[in-house]
């Protein structure tokens, strides 16, 4: 499954400073009966493979850190189910912070 994501607002600093990533999720039916790709899954999935640096700037638990807005194709996450949304092909799921330095 291709999806892309992106991270603007500074998270993608914590990303090697690469803003956007294409990427090929693995589909395997039997694999998706047990573990769907969902936004939770893809957190996990993100921290462990992609994150380059302070994991609780990104990060709380399963989930993302307060002050980083999530949205997939241009819609609050919290309109499609948070986490347990069920990304599909193409999606595209962006996380900004609003978190600022002072």
């Amino acid at each position: 499954m291709e999806i892309t994501v992106e991270f603007t607002g500074g998270a993608e600093l914590l990303f090697g400073n690469v803003k956007k990533h294409q990427m090929t999720l693995s589909n395997d039916d039997d694999d998706m009966k047990q573990h769907p790709w969902t936004i939770k899954r893809l957190i996990g999935h993100l921290r462990d493979e992609h994150l380059k640096e302070r994991p609780e700037l990104f990060c709380s638990g399963d989930s993302v850190r307060p002050g980083i807005l999530v949205l997939v194709n241009d819609i609050d996450w919290e309109l499609l189910g948070d986490k347990d949304y069920h990304l599909k092909t193409n999606d595209q799921i962006s996380f900004i912070s609003t978190l600022h330095g002072g």
